[in-house]
């Protein structure tokens, strides 16, 4: 029996391959300090989970508009639109279960066989997946280490063309916590504009940025919201990663046709996690800063501490919860040095490798995990690098 092409290429994420193996030791007996997996350490936050628990209760367990409930596209669309200094309706908004969707659907919308689409390497691996499926032709562009992980404008500009279809930007990034600043973003603009090409910004961590920075987003320069797919979602804000729950704002007719794939394939989301959306997004938000108080605390610490291991040069990330050390100085592959910090020092993290062929001589750490077990992880690093 044979199978469509179109899946030939398809791996399984890295995170979660770490994570198996990571679980298979524990079922062993060992003890695994886990900083391979993108997941908030916090709970929902109560107000959250008390209101999807209402829904519940109240039978709000029904069938939905498959582009989501009404008052919760408004609530988004009031929500992104105040913070990224745009007006959007709630016709340009679709929701899904999870930010994925959100990312997949548009991309089978607009890109045919053969159209190309630029994406970052390093960069989540997603990205270069939905680009295949499409049948688009994936063309990477490395991020700058010296530039604190921002786009390569020089390859940037050689590979932008007029068969250009889509352009996908990831500020604050996975895996490297940078955050593309509004230079670099009017000049990706610019050629957006003169190719005339979609933008997919993937902003999941627009919260969650350092040092009183923001992260400003491309769909506010002028000309661009017109051809612009901001990806967002509750997952990680809100850490609600279990509830699944994301959405994607975009022109109104991209909206409409993205609502019929989601009619066609995952039907609609569930009605108590879209109340528990409305009551993270009209709820209060001093929560949300006090978290990011928390991982700039632990981003502080994790940069510190992998700066004094043999070897390991690592760059304060701007956002995000992520560290993505370069390891060049220990002479070890990717795959080889998270191999064995896995199996000599108990601590679960990513080779850079799994985010793209350029990040070879990288490792992701990530610092959702608490104070102590990040020290404690560094501590069994170094013992290992000894």
């Amino acid at each position: 029996m044979g199978f469509a092409e179109r899946t030939d290429h398809l791996r399984q994420e890295g995170a979660y391959a770490v994570l198996a193996k990571a679980k298979a030791l524990e079922a062993a007996g060992r003890e695994i300090i886990h900083l391979e997996i993108g997941e908030p350490d916090f709970a929902t936050f109560d107000n959250i989970s008390m209101a999807g628990m209402r829904a519940i209760a109240n039978g709000r367990t029904r069938y939905t508009p498959p582009a989501g409930m009404p008052n919760l596209r408004a609530a988004i669309a009031e929500d992104c639109g105040k913070r990224r200094g745009i007006q959007f309706s709630a016709e340009e908004v679709v929701v899904g279960p999870g930010a994925k969707p959100a990312l997949f659907f548009p991309t089978l919308a607009l890109v045919q066989p053969g159209d190309e689409v630029i994406y970052t390497d390093p960069g989540f691996p997603t990205y270069e997946a939905m680009i295949r499926v499409a049948g688009g032709t994936p063309v990477p562009v490395p991020l700058l280490e010296e530039s604190d992980f921002s786009f390569d404008l020089g390859v940037f500009d050689r590979l932008v063309n007029k068969r250009t279809r889509m352009i996908i930007l990831n500020s604050p990034s996975n895996p490297t916590g940078g955050v593309l600043p509004l230079a670099d973003l009017e000049h990706i603009a610019q050629k957006a504009l003169e190719n005339d090409c979609w933008v997919m910004s993937d902003e999941i961590y627009a919260r969650m940025v350092y040092d009183g920075l923001s992260a400003p987003s491309i769909a506010a320069l002028p000309g661009m919201k017109e051809r612009t797919i901001i990806v967002d979602g509750f997952s990680k804000t809100y850490n609600m990663t279990g509830w699944r729950l994301g959405y994607g704002v975009m022109p109104q007719e991209l909206a409409r046709r993205v609502g019929l794939l989601l009619t066609h394939s995952i039907g609609a989301t569930a009605q108590f996690t879209q109340d528990a959306g409305v009551e993270a997004l009209l709820g209060p938000q001093e929560q949300v800063d006090a978290e990011v108080a928390v991982y700039q605390e632990r981003r502080d610490a994790i940069v510190a501490g992998l700066n004094t291991l043999p070897g390991f040069s690592c760059r304060k990330p701007q956002g995000a919860f992520y560290a993505f050390p370069n390891i060049k100085g220990t002479g070890m592959s990717s795959n080889e040095l998270a191999d064995l910090i896995l199996e000599k020092a108990g601590v679960a993290l990513l080779p850079g490798t799994s985010f793209g062929a350029q990040s070879e001589g990288y490792l992701r750490l990530s610092y959702a995990n608490s104070l102590q077990n990040i020290r404690k992880a560094l501590e069994q690093i170094r013992s290992v690098l000894k």
